[in-house]
């Protein structure tokens, strides 16, 4: 029977790895460890033409995001296991089920007390990230290396100029209930941002 237990243990702490290592067996799930993608930290696809469950999760996640966004995409196979596309990708189902594979975890006690506080809260009414909850996010964004370095949308004064790591440039503007929007400058289309999302600031000329 394989054991994925001592590659699983790089990314996310170290109890945790033969837990994910077993559910990865049990399921017969193909988990890729995947380059990084600003759009999503982890994937989860369904079988599909004889294929078995595949996801996915972001390389760069510290080891707390690493095991909780790998928890998340989880909840959706049991979820699609359950159920296939009977039910909302994030309903009911799916929060029942994150609450509970969310469980040994914490009877381990590998997260961070100040993680677990934050968990607990954002749990209460999983989202489909936990990046749209502003608080669990910003309490995971510290556990990154470098964390203390990053400038993000929200700290950057309104009417600033800033850059993107993809040489993007925008200035901010107003926010707009839980985002700011922003105007890229080439193009002079309006964007929304998250707040904490990484920006590199841009000297007045």
């Amino acid at each position: 029977m394989p054991d994925f237990t001592k590659s699983l243990a790089r990314y996310m702490p170290e109890a945790a790895a033969p837990i994910i290592s077993q559910w990865i067996v049990d399921t017969e799930c193909r988990f890729r460890i995947s380059r990084s993608r600003s759009t999503k930290l982890g994937d989860y696809r369904a079988p599909f033409q004889g294929q078995t469950h595949q996801i996915s999760v972001n390389h760069d996640l510290n080891p707390y995001a690493f095991l909780i966004t790998t928890v998340h995409e989880f909840a959706h196979l049991k979820t699609w296991t359950q159920h296939k596309h009977r039910v909302k990708p994030h309903g009911l189902e799916w929060k029942n089920n994150f609450k509970t594979l969310m469980t040994p975890f914490f009877k381990l006690q590998v997260l961070p007390h100040d993680v677990t506080v934050a968990l607990v809260k954002y749990m209460d009414n999983p989202a489909a990230s936990s990046c749209t909850d502003l608080n669990l996010y910003r309490t995971l964004k510290k556990y990154d290396q470098g964390a203390s370095e990053v400038i993000t949308v929200e700290s950057v004064p309104i009417d600033s100029v800033f850059s993107l790591k993809n040489g993007r440039v925008f200035q901010k503007k107003e926010k707009l209930r839980k985002r700011f929007e922003c105007v890229e400058l080439a193009t002079g289309r309006f964007y929304l941002f998250h707040p904490i999302a990484e920006v590199i600031p841009v000297p007045p000329a």
